[in-house]
Formats: C-alpha cells, structure tokens, sequence
C-alpha cells in the first residue's frame, strides 16, 4: 500500500523550506529499488558517519563514487573476461549505482576499500559563519539622550 502525500499546503505557507520539501517530495516518489549491493549507514560521532557497502569481486578502477552538490552516487562497472567459462556463477559481478541524498554541508573525507567492503567517510562541516556566535552584553554602555520636540504653533491673537 503506498500513500502519496500532498505538499503543496506547505509550500504555500513556508519559506525556505523548500529543499526538505522537495526531498519530502522524492523520497515518497522512489519506486522500488534492487537491494544490491547491500551497505550499512553508521553514525560514528556527532557530525560523522559511514556508509559501508559490500562489493565483493570488485576492484578499486571498477568503483566510482562521485559527490554533485547534496548527492552522493556510487557507482560499480564490471570488467568481464569474455574467455570465462563459469558452471556456477553465485558471485554478483552486475553494474550497480546507488544513489545518497545528503543533507547540506555534508562532505566525503575519505574512502577505501578492504576485503570486499567499499567504506566512504562522511562528516558534516557547518561553516563559522552558520555556528551560533555568542555576543556580549555591554553593561556601560550609554545611550544618547533624546532631546524634548517641541511642537512649534502660530499663536493667533483672539
């Protein structure tokens, strides 16, 4: 059973809202996806995480993983040896691309892959112009005085 929510309420009373929104939006959109490669999503600290996925008979120039503004796309191209001639093939050797929305500010440091398992490195770096700055309450500060207006009438002789 799938529910298809309407937005567009919020969208008319909202601004600047409308990047959650439309990620609100696609998300509820995706169809069905293939489950593989299967990875894990870890939050290792505050502002880290990880996403670890098994690529097992991949190699490093097979991979590619390509960040474009707040999407993270990985992606796997297999190299087949034509003169192979397999009686059982359980090993998964199909292309595959998966696709990450990442919130804002959210950047790859790092990536690897050992015995199987692609690890991408991702850390949440808010800019010290957008970090709460504490500002100061000056005590002696003194605020000029406002002189008294004066409402200048004709006097009129009765």
């Amino acid at each position: 059973m799938r529910t298809n929510l309407d937005f567009s309420p919020l969208f008319r009373s909202s601004i600047g809202f409308d990047r959650i929104l439309n990620a609100l939006e696609a998300a509820s959109r995706v169809e069905t996806m293939d489950n593989w490669p299967p990875y894990d999503i870890v939050k290792s600290r505050k502002d880290e995480y990880r996403i670890a996925m098994a690529v097992a008979g991949f190699t490093q120039d097979e991979l590619t993983i390509t960040q474009e503004q707040n999407i993270l796309f990985v992606s796997g191209q297999k190299t087949h040896a034509e003169d192979m001639q397999y009686l059982h093939r359980g090993i998964a050797g199909r292309s595959f691309q998966r696709r990450f929305e990442l919130a804002d500010h959210v950047k790859v440091v790092g990536a690897g892959l050992a015995d199987g398992l692609l690890t991408i490195d991702l850390k949440r770096e808010i800019p010290e112009a957008m970090k709460p700055r504490h500002i100061a309450i000056a005590t002696d500060m003194a605020l000029p005085e406002a002189e008294p207006k004066q409402i200048a009438a004709d006097k009129q002789a009765a």
